[in-house]
């Protein structure tokens, strides 16, 4: 056993002691998350009927650096209580931990879901307990899999990419117990939405929790981290966000994103509405459709939306199918907000546009459908964006809450790794709106013409 001790704030005794079928840790760097967390997950394991469990992590590397091998890692917790076969034995050819227990000898193999062909082989059966490490990294189909042979599972992760698969479909089906609820940003809350799955348990912690960090390391950690970077954001205040290369880092839904109620309140000059179009099954094209309002304070307002994609449809849409859809989208928002009489839509798709001049025609339309103005580049638009997002503190483009699919893409839109230019990647309700702002872009903002 190490010199070290476990030290433990309230709130972590209160996860020890806490049963719960699932768990999901999340937080901040040096949160001491995986250190307490791998210590329950140990006495769950020694607790439970079934002789087979799983820690999994990106490679067996990994765990052993992270998990069991480290200072208060699971041999310098349980001691000669452990055994650790990283090649495997003659009887148990995964790498595994043999964990004497008064209840008798326990298996928890060590996988790494990096590998798909080796975890598919090795999964099987029926699992007591699973551990997943930074489940937020872990291969969805891996996650799928795993979940669904466990009694019991603990997950630890760093905050991400919030627009990951895992998220809808399993951290945020948990919730914080009601006197931790305000640990967490309420960022984060706000993002538990999904049906809750009964007894999943959301954990947040941060510095505070770690009785283990002085307050001199804590301020350490902090200044070694830039302020308003994306890493920041993840590691030091705990935030959900893609944390490399992402285009609108300046993003927040603290200040960019409002209620409907508070958009109500604008005084609005002028209203505008873009149409991005794409029509194949295959990929995760979209067509989305923008309406925006700009104010007399010179804030552009995303104030609606409405996403379709082929591959989710059965009969997918074609150029015919979106003129009536983009005629009642507009009809609807002229109705709540205020009358766009220009709309503008992908150049580059003439069938589109050809649909909607023929549907004005056959019906009592008051709406103009233009070709977007392209002749700005994709890297000006995101150069006037960005300065609307954050400039020097004032917020000139903000987001109503609803609009879930733009604020999603905001928070994913990427750089290639190899140039300076976009991914051809979550862009299409980016696209709608910068094609609904263009033409009033000196309305926005402290504009100046280059």
């Amino acid at each position: 056993m190490s010199q070290e001790n476990l030290i433990l704030s309230d709130k972590y005794k209160a996860f020890i002691r806490h049963s719960a079928p699932v768990e999901f840790l999340e937080g901040t760097t040096a949160a001491g998350k995986t250190t307490v967390g791998i210590f329950k997950f140990m006495l769950l394991v020694a607790e439970s009927k079934k002789k087979y469990h799983i820690i999994a992590a990106k490679d067996t590397g990994t765990a052993e650096k992270n998990i069991i091998n480290k200072d208060l890692g699971i041999v310098d917790d349980f001691g000669v209580l452990t055994e650790y076969n990283g090649n495997g034995t003659k009887d148990e050819k995964i790498p595994h931990i043999l964990y004497h227990t008064s209840k008798g000898d326990k298996i928890v193999y060590v996988m790494g879901y990096g590998d798909k062909k080796k975890w598919q082989k090795a999964l099987g059966g029926q699992y007591g307990c699973l551990y997943i490490d930074e489940i937020n990294t872990a291969d969805i189909d891996f996650v799928r899999e795993s979940f669904m042979r466990a009694d019991y599972v603990m997950a630890t992760l760093n905050p991400d990419d919030p627009n990951l698969p895992v998220y809808k479909e399993y951290i945020n089906c948990s919730r914080p117990l009601p006197e931790y609820k305000n640990d967490a940003p309420s960022e984060i809350n706000n993002m538990l939405k999904e049906e809750p799955k009964p007894g999943w348990v959301h954990w947040f912690f941060s510095f505070a929790h770690n009785l283990g960090l002085s307050k001199e390391k804590i301020d350490q950690i902090i200044m070694n981290v830039p302020k308003g970077t994306k890493l920041y954001k993840n590691k030091i205040q705990g935030l959900r966000g893609r944390a490399t290369g992402l285009i609108f880092g300046n993003f927040t839904r603290g200040k960019n994103v409002i209620t409907r109620e508070q958009a109500k309140k604008y005084k609005y000059l002028y209203f505008s509405a873009g149409l991005d179009t794409s029509y194949s099954q295959e990929s995760p094209d979209t067509f989305a459709f923008i309406y925006i309002g700009i104010t007399d304070k010179r804030k552009v307002v995303v104030l609606d939306e409405e996403v379709y994609n082929n591959a989710n449809l059965d009969i997918p849409l074609a150029p015919s199918d979106i003129a009536p859809r983009f005629f009642k989208f507009l009809e609807k928002n002229r109705k709540v907000w205020g009358f766009a009489r220009d709309t503008f839509v992908d150049s580059a798709d003439q069938a589109t546009i050809t649909e909607l001049n023929k549907y004005k025609r056959e019906h009592a339309c008051l709406y103009n459908f233009l070709n977007a103005y392209k002749k700005i580049t994709i890297i000006d638009r995101i150069h006037l964006q960005l300065g609307w997002i954050n400039c020097n503190g004032s917020v000139f483009y903000e987001v109503v809450e609803t609009c879930k699919n733009h604020i999603g893409e905001l928070e994913s839109y990427s750089w290639k790794e190899d140039k300076y230019e976009p991914e051809d990647a979550n862009d299409h309700t980016i696209n709608a709106s910068q094609y609904a702002w263009i033409p009033f872009k000196t309305k926005i903002g402290d504009y100046k013409e280059a």
